[in-house]
């Protein structure tokens, strides 16, 4: 299954570049007639935007995506699954295709997730506890080295603090030991 759904995604991956978008994440759940193919998309943002992905700076290209919209995921589930059916490289068994946006709180899963959202804040859980937690939220400060700083001042200030204690402002979090992590909406 794991060759399969690595096929799935670079087809996927060659799809999307060419409309302009870009792949999150690629799933393959369930099993038997309730088997679903998940595909998550997003605009690309920076040099490898196309110039109508967003809003467009003086290089040309999409400094702030514009979001999703339905006919992103239309068009590329209409091609996909063209292509999936053409080259036989779709699940084995029947499936149901879906492709949606990440949301607002999307997942970060690669390295180049945490240097997109520098800056954005962020929920997230660790495999191994850091400074005796394992649950933290905070603005992504930085992401250097596989190795990513949380700034929790901001947070910190509108919970309640446990008397007696003096937590770090600030926790530096390898990405290895990250378990899950998303962004946080600010409204």
């Amino acid at each position: 299954m794991a060759l399969e759904i690595e096929r799935i995604r670079e087809i996927a991956e060659r799809v999307a570049a060419s409309l302009g978008l870009e792949i999150v994440e690629v799933e393959l759940r369930g099993g038997g007639k309730s088997r679903m193919l998940r595909i998550v998309i997003d605009k690309i943002v920076g040099a490898n935007a196309k110039p109508d992905a967003g809003a467009v700076g003086e290089s040309g290209v999409s400094d702030h995506p514009s979001g999703v919209t339905h006919e992103d995921c239309a068009n590329l589930s209409r091609e996909m699954s063209t292509i999936l059916d053409v080259e036989d490289a779709g699940p084995s068994a029947a499936y149901v295709l879906e492709v949606s946006s990440p949301g607002l709180d999307r997942k970060l899963i690669r390295a180049a997730d945490y240097e997109r959202f520098t800056g954005s804040r962020v929920k997230l859980t660790t495999r191994n506890p850091v400074d005796g937690n394992r649950h933290f939220e905070g603005r992504l400060e930085s992401f250097q080295q596989g190795k990513l700083t949380l700034d929790l001042s901001a947070v910190r200030k509108n919970k309640k603090a446990k008397p007696g204690t003096v937590a770090p402002q600030k926790v530096e979090i390898e990405l290895a030991n990250v378990e899950k992590a998303n962004l946080v909406p600010e409204i």
